[in-house]
């Protein structure tokens, strides 16, 4: 078949790395993508639309795998999903009209220093407890940027919730399984606007997200906590890190 090619192989190791690392850590899917398709010089509103096309199959494989673990909270799921809907459509639909690439160096900034506080959470005692409020917000914006920019809805609302008490693996997987419905919304305002192209691609990437999502929600329930925090901090600031490098 003409379709697999050395190219579209890569493409889906890409998904398949993505994954494993959005899955077990609850961030970082849509960036490293993102990152990947933009070293090809693809539009950022094509990457992000692609993007997210691709993770409807990765996120809802991971939602699944996560529940299936016991790592989804039902109650946090529920209020997270609505705004984070909400926000994925109106991102979409700005992003026609408006380049996210102005957003990114203020978001990468911003999650720079919540990766900071994840590291330094990870070695201080602070008693565990349940976050219930301002989930709205969070959820909106998260999935406002995460549409804008082809990415940020794991490093947004997982690391604020990490950062505020709520335990890793749950949070993990909560965020995990609204993510699918952010990729959804995102994907079906992008095709009635843009409409959607590079369906190898997504494919691909599809592919490799898929294959993941088992063993990514299984290491999220066996990663010790502290360790865990740790590579989500360090993940959270080196890519960031180097996407303001990259802009400066």
């Amino acid at each position: 078949m003409e379709f697999l090619t050395q190219e579209f192989a890569l493409y889906v190791l890409a998904g398949f790395v993505a994954q494993l690392i959005d899955g077990a850590l609850g961030m970082a899917y849509g960036v490293s993508a993102s990152s990947l398709l933009s070293v090809f010089g693809v539009s950022p509103q094509v990457v992000s639309a692609t993007v997210h096309a691709a993770e409807c199959f990765t996120t809802g494989a991971s939602g699944i795998s996560h529940h299936a673990f016991g790592n989804v909270d039902k109650v946090l799921f529920r209020r997270l999903l609505i705004p984070a809907v909400i926000g994925a459509v109106v991102g979409a639909y700005i992003l026609t009209s408006i380049d996210g690439k102005v957003l990114k160096p203020y978001i990468s900034i911003y999650l720079v220093i919540m990766g900071a506080v994840i590291i330094a959470k990870a070695f201080t005692r602070v008693p565990p407890r349940k976050v219930t409020t301002h989930l709205a917000p969070l959820g909106f914006f998260g999935a406002l940027v995460d549409a804008m920019c082809g990415g940020g809805w794991g490093p947004i609302v997982a690391s604020n919730l990490i950062i505020r008490g709520n335990d890793t693996r749950i949070t993990v997987g909560s965020v995990n399984a609204v993510e699918f419905f952010v990729t959804l919304a995102a994907s079906i305002t992008f095709f009635l606007t843009i409409g959607l192209t590079h369906w190898n691609i997504i494919l691909a990437l599809a592919i490799g997200g898929v294959i993941a999502a088992p063993l990514a929600a299984w290491a999220a329930k066996h990663i010790p906590h502290k360790p865990f925090m740790v590579l989500v901090g360090l993940l959270i600031v080196v890519i960031n890190s180097l996407r303001i490098f990259k802009i400066l």
